[in-house]
């Protein structure tokens, strides 16, 4: 009989687990999780923050579907691993030994360098225990500052903003999520930001938190040196792979743990899975770290199956990303933001006026970009010769699987391209009809 064990309780290590479950009827199987909980999803702590759920709704398992899988649950925190003797010591003194190991363990927000940073009001939006610490802090929250420049910033100030907060959200550049959105694009998340009543403060950058006598947040001090006040800071300046358990062991890592196609290490009978494995991307060429939801199901999948003997090479599919800020859903796909000959912005092929319609920047060739615009729906095409790069949807979203399907499938486009550049109507309806013909196809 097989002993699996597997560290980390989130998407990756659980699916992992129910694989193995099914491929192995007998084996024995262990979870290391360093929080008590069930699985639960991550992305959905935003939406417990905004009022729209209750807690309860996020956990994805329940215990009982642990007895169910005949899968032995351990809450505490794996502290060393021990390759060769193939032995994971927690921090209780336990050893556990396992026949094959899958390190899941995730990824952590990332705590800025500044000084008073661990200050009582310092908050994140990373774990259950943090969402609920964050929470509490909104209840006597007067005034808030959230620094960071992707979604979890934004989805953090958006919930804070909901729990009635004076929330103003510091920007270091120019434009709102800079890395992924236009001038247009970030104009209208704009619009919809101030119209919830959030302050937004551009160009603006934090050096220190500053503390009362009591050790609570009273303010920042800006990069200028003004002093801002405030008794609440969201950080959320991005996550990094947590690799502290191999570290000096013979298990290879980069940015994240290297594994190969069966999501192997370079240490026999160990694997990795998830936000902490970094996977050979056949859309870049390179090993590079994903840090999304299904990405992880889709990693720990392909583990538990070459775990059991069972694998097949994993492909990893094409970025993607959906969400919902104040308002508007927003979903993404592909390669969405392509830099040529060290451009920031692709050529535009269609600018359609208003009212009248990591892996996000590796490229190497040409791109030509088509945009339509429709109130505050707006669609955007990055086109590689005769193919669909990738795909930024804003607003109403009935082209999303169309458009994943000819990204991910990789469709040649070239008889659409014209009708696609097209924009507004004639490009919607001849992504539906497209669409239609595709489904139809597979129905029959």
């Amino acid at each position: 009989m097989s002993n699996y064990l597997i560290i980390g309780n989130g998407a990756a290590g659980v699916t992992a687990a129910e694989t193995i479950r099914q491929q192995d009827p007998d084996g024995s199987i262990t979870i290391v999780g360093a929080e008590p909980y069930p699985m639960y999803s991550r992305p959905g702590l935003a939406y417990v923050l905004t009022n729209d759920i209750p807690a309860e709704q996020i956990f994805a398992r329940s215990r009982e579907w642990y007895t169910h899988f005949r899968i032995h649950f351990i809450h505490g925190r794996a502290q060393r691993l021990d390759p060769t003797q193939q032995k994971l010591f927690l921090a209780d003194g336990q050893a556990l030994r396992y026949d094959r190991l899958l390190i899941a363990t995730g990824s952590q927000a990332v705590a800025p360098p500044y000084p008073g940073i661990n200050l009582d009001g310092a908050a994140y939006l990373d774990t259950l225990d943090s969402t609920k610490a964050l929470m509490r802090q909104a209840k006597r929250g007067r005034r808030a500052v959230i620094i960071g420049g992707g979604i979890t910033a934004l989805e953090m100030t958006e919930g804070l903003a909901q729990r009635g907060v004076k929330t103003h959200y510091f920007l270091r550049g120019g434009r709102l999520w800079g890395r992924v959105f236009n001038d247009a694009e970030a104009e209208l998340l704009d619009q919809k930001i101030r119209a919830h009543g959030v302050q937004l403060h551009y160009h603006t950058e934090i050096n220190q938190v500053l503390g009362n006598r009591r050790g609570k947040v009273r303010g920042v001090r800006l990069a200028d040196g003004r002093e801002f006040k405030c008794n609440l800071v969201g950080i959320a300046i991005g996550v990094k792979p947590q690799l502290d358990l191999v570290r000096g062991t013979a298990v290879e890592i980069d940015r994240g743990i290297l594994v190969n196609e069966y999501m192997q290490t370079s240490v026999p009978h160990v694997f990795a899975a998830g936000d902490c494995a970094q996977v050979y991307d056949r859309w870049t060429e390179k090993y590079t770290l994903d840090i999304l939801w299904p990405s992880a199901v889709a990693e720990g999948r392909a583990a538990g199956l070459s775990m059991t003997g069972n694998g097949a090479p994993y492909h990893k599919g094409s970025p993607f990303n959906a969400c919902l800020l104040f308002g508007l859903h927003i979903t993404l796909m592909g390669q969405i933001n392509p830099q040529q000959n060290g451009q920031a912005e692709p050529e535009v092929i269609q600018h359609l006026s208003r009212g009248s319609s990591e892996v996000w920047h590796t490229f190497r060739r040409h791109y030509a970009c088509a945009w339509a615009e429709n109130g505050d729906n707006t669609v955007r095409l990055v086109i590689d010769g005769d193919y669909l790069a990738g795909a930024l949807i804003i607003g109403e979203q009935r082209l999303a699987d169309p458009l994943r399907h000819i990204v991910e499938n990789k469709v040649n486009i070239a008889y659409l391209l014209p009708k696609l550049q097209a924009g507004g109507q004639v490009m919607r309806q001849t992504l539906n009809q497209f669409w239609a013909e595709q489904t139809d196809a597979a129905a029959r």
